[in-house]
């Protein structure tokens, strides 16, 4: 069971990281909610010397457990999510291991780099999981993002969701 005891590491995603990730992204658990891996791996591989993605991967004990990538929606042209506070990040995450999925590791590792992220200077944090995803927003949830409405893009059916630093809540 994950709890507060436990602390991530991420680090930036390497050339040497893409096999490993191509075998999660092939793991039912994940495939479920992602493109063609081989797609996907192409676009992480151009993250890696990207201004606007960091890919990042989540280490457990030292032992890598999850892909995550934050990333700027006001440095790419066109992005839907321009409209959010300049200064947003958003992110996506994926655990890597089946065993690892639904024992509380998402809202932990997703808690803590939306306070990493906030010690940073980022007014709010997205995240955009699939409608259906049900079991992805409620780690959301638990990690304090909260639903701000239905995107329909080209990223497909998406509920946005958002978590605000502390002082920059709206009208607040």
């Amino acid at each position: 069971m994950a709890n507060q005891e436990h602390s991530y590491d991420f680090r930036p995603v390497t050339e040497k990281d893409l096999p490993m990730i191509a075998g999660w992204l092939a793991e039912p658990h994940v495939a479920e909610w992602w493109d063609d891996p081989q797609k996907e791996i192409a676009e992480i591989r151009e993250h890696i010397d990207s201004v606007s993605v960091e890919p990042l991967i989540v280490e457990l004990d030292g032992s890598p457990i999850a892909y995550l990538q934050s990333y700027d929606p006001h440095l790419e042209d066109d992005h839907p999510y321009a409209d959010q506070p300049f200064g947003t990040l958003g992110i996506d995450l994926s655990i890597g291991r089946a065993e690892l999925v639904g024992v509380g590791h998402g809202s932990a590792i997703v808690r803590q780099l939306v306070e990493q992220l906030f010690e940073e200077g980022a007014p709010r944090v997205i995240i955009d999981p699939h409608p259906d995803n049900g079991r992805a927003i409620r780690a959301y949830e638990k990690a304090g993002f909260r639903a701000i409405g239905r995107r329909q893009s080209q990223y497909g059916d998406v509920v946005l969701m958002a978590v605000d630093a502390a002082g920059t809540e709206e009208g607040g």
